[in-house]
């Protein structure tokens, strides 16, 4: 099964930015840790990250054709604001799980808000590097539960 993993805007610079909200992990270090899992579970994780929202769109919509049975992502900030990625979310027909690596209900209070959460299956956030792997757990639960 074909897990992708969307990573937003900045998030090119896990590793650099903020290490008391992010930590040291850099992005490499977060795929390399998806990847091993991916193994673990069965899964084939291809993971995408840009800066810029048009071609996360795009990105979105070969998912419907291009055999992804779910995904996960982190938009970061476009979470708050992105109707359009929202909107391209909720066009997919497999499971979205949406992950955070910092808690983002404890911070400040445009981050509580995720245009997102309507369409999702689940958000999980707080946890560092493993909400990535707690999401990517979840996504290949959500498509074995689906094909059973």
């Amino acid at each position: 099964m074909k897990i992708l993993v969307l990573h937003g805007i900045n998030l090119n610079m896990f590793g650099k930015r903020d290490p008391a909200q992010y930590g040291t992990a850099t992005l490499a270090d977060i795929e390399a840790s998806l990847q091993a899992l991916g193994s673990e579970l069965g899964a084939q994780v291809e993971s995408y990250q840009t800066n810029i929202e048009g071609q996360m769109a795009e990105r979105i919509h070969a998912a419907h054709t291009d055999g992804t049975a779910a995904v996960v992502i982190n938009a970061g900030a476009w979470t708050h604001y992105s109707y359009g990625l929202r909107d391209a979310l909720a066009i997919l027909k497999c499971p979205v799980i949406e992950v955070h690596m910092s808690n983002v209900h404890a911070r400040e209070a445009f981050r509580h808000v995720s245009v997102f959460s309507e369409i999702v299956k689940g958000q999980i956030c707080g946890f560092g590097v493993d909400s990535y792997l707690l999401g990517l757990r979840a996504a290949v639960s959500a498509v074995q539960q689906a094909r059973s």
